[in-house]
């Protein structure tokens, strides 16, 4: 066994600390700055694509994903949707060395409204069973999606982006979750989000169209709000004109409304989703209006506060200060992951 030392700067307070993990023979870590391990609360651990598009990948995909997400200094994953009996069953069995894993289960959407290699559907009468089934099979978060384009013979149709349930199927899911112990994750890039948010939503993901007073109502009880810009702001290189003008306008509006949404009392996660990160998306928190000390907070104390998960045992240091250079978070000198050194 080993005691692992850091002495230096804790983030994201500043201040400088000696911080011993673990028990045993003492061995100083290297790094001049830490953190008690980046939360990455928007993520899809069985979630791979090709040609086609996403499907559901496998347990050993799974595995290897959570061993890339510790070596990046992740030590904490909210699943948000993919292959139940993988993901609830890694967040069932906490191993040594690998994050913890809090899960959602299954992709939950109605007809023709999702990728068809990563769900089945659901119709709106059959919903609250299937959340009470998630729930039993040990998901502690529900994920609905709220809002897709239509599916039209396999193919999604441009700008049509449409609820999948009705207002009053979304309120009644949200209660039915809630009444069996988990709270509910609601994928919405579209306008519908105002609906999502007055059903009860706890954790609005992508939130694209959110407006203040869905942020004034969304704080006012706690919620979350995990933007995912790495990968709704994502631009490849052969990008449309209209694409581009697209991100550049959602930029804009992160700009705008994440300062607003702090403000507001929500408490704003990091996430990677399936093409990004957690040390890019702290530096686009930052250069969308939350200072660098909050979006740290977003990405480790606040994050853990809010899921409900703390290990103990975490720990990621860094030779610099992320606060003035945000690359180092791509990079850390040490992670330790529930007292087990990975990196």
């Amino acid at each position: 066994m080993t005691t692992w030392r850091f002495s230096g700067v804790r983030l994201p307070d500043g201040v400088e600390d000696r911080v011993d993990v673990g028990s045993g023979a003492v061995q100083e870590l290297p790094g001049r700055f830490a953190l008690t391990g980046l939360v990455d609360a928007h993520c899809h651990l069985t979630v791979a694509s090709d040609d086609a598009g996403p499907y559901l990948a496998d347990r050993d995909f799974g595995v290897r994903r959570l061993a890339e997400l510790a070596g990046s200094g992740v030590t904490v994953v909210r699943d948000v949707g993919g292959l139940g009996t993988v993901t609830l069953d890694l967040a069932r069995v906490a191993e040594p060395g690998r994050p913890l894993v809090t899960a959602a289960g299954r992709f939950l959407s109605s007809r023709a409204h999702y990728f068809p290699r990563m769900y089945t559907p659901v119709d709106a009468e059959e919903l609250d069973a299937a959340i009470r089934a998630e729930v039993a099979a040990g998901a502690a978060w529900v994920k609905l999606v709220g809002d897709f384009p239509r599916a039209v013979d396999g193919v999604f149709q441009p700008d049509s982006t449409e609820p999948t349930y009705d207002p009053e199927t979304v309120r009644r899911a949200v209660a039915t979750a809630h009444a069996a112990g988990a709270r509910v994750a609601v994928h919405t890039q579209s306008p519908y989000a105002a609906d999502l948010v007055a059903a009860g939503a706890d954790s609005i993901e992508h939130g694209t169209h959110l407006e203040p007073e869905d942020l004034i109502a969304l704080g006012a009880r706690g919620g979350a709000w995990t933007p995912t810009m790495s990968a709704v702001l994502a631009l490849k290189p052969d990008a449309s004109d209209r694409r581009r003008n697209s991100v550049a306008e959602q930029s804009e509006r992160y700009a705008v409304l994440l300062p607003r949404a702090v403000r507001a009392g929500v408490r704003i996660l990091a996430g990677s989703d399936v093409v990004g990160s957690v040390a890019a998306e702290i530096g686009l928190l930052v250069e969308h209006g939350l200072t660098p000390e909050q979006a740290l907070d977003a990405a480790t104390r606040s994050a853990r506060d809010y899921l409900g998960v703390d290990p103990v045992g975490d720990l990621v240091t860094y030779d610099a200060d992320p606060r003035e250079h945000p690359e180092v978070l791509a990079g850390p000198a040490a992670v330790v992951v529930r007292g087990e050194r990975v990196r």
